[in-house]
């Protein structure tokens, strides 16, 4: 079951639209995913995560706020920078937490009075069982993408999602005439993987073509 199985947007909040800021002394000390988050420090991310929002001084500072965040959930290449690259997101329970953070803070400004999250949700977070990665590609053709496959490698070990998306058909990158992105999503158990091991999601091409892209899960909470 995915993260968003768990808990998805329309479950935590009634029509709920659409950094990974991390503050040390509301996270364990381990340097790893934050797999065993209290319902307190849940809460204190949140909050940590809605500031910025409630301060922000109009529409384009609340965007810039996202951006940041985006940018610090990802691995491997960056699009704006290098629009033909691979890259992944990790969604954990902590950037979920900033994500409803901001999203609180966010709402909180369009209604002028204070939006929050029911504490209920708050611990249906907390029980994600799932690490859930939005994988980014590049190729050359509409249709690149169909059939791939991901693993997290870990040593020796190949550690297969417990689900996985359909690669969307590719998208043409602006000014350019051959390349298209294509993203697709996989989710892979906290109790199938070493959280703190070096590791390389991989993924892998019906052609036989794959990608690796090596994470530092001492960046990632």
């Amino acid at each position: 079951m995915s993260p968003m199985d768990t808990i998805s947007h329309s479950t935590i909040w009634q029509g709920l639209g659409a950094i990974f800021l991390v503050s040390g002394f509301l996270v364990s000390p381990a340097f790893a995913i934050d797999v065993d988050l209290t319902l307190e420090q849940g809460k204190h991310l949140m909050a940590f995560a809605r500031e910025p929002m409630e301060k922000a001084s109009s529409n384009d500072e609340m965007f810039k706020i996202i951006k940041l965040a985006d940018k610090s959930s990802r691995i491997g290449d960056d699009p704006e920078t290098t629009p033909c690259g691979s890259s992944a997101i990790l969604r954990t329970k902590t950037y979920w937490f900033e994500y409803f953070g901001r999203e609180e803070g966010r709402r909180s400004k369009v209604a002028q009075e204070d939006v929050r999250m029911p504490e209920a949700k708050v611990q249906e977070i907390l029980n994600m069982p799932n690490l859930e990665i939005e994988i980014g590609l590049c190729g050359q053709e509409e249709f690149f993408a169909e059939g791939a496959d991901v693993a997290l490698q870990q040593g020796s070990k190949n550690i297969m999602p417990t689900d996985k998306g359909k690669p969307s058909r590719g998208r043409k990158i602006p000014g350019s005439e051959m390349n298209f992105v294509s993203r697709f999503s996989a989710r892979f158990s906290y109790q199938d993987f070493d959280p703190q091991a070096p590791t390389k999601i991989v993924v892998f091409f019906q052609d036989g073509k794959l990608i690796s892209l090596d994470v530092d899960f001492s960046k990632i909470k």
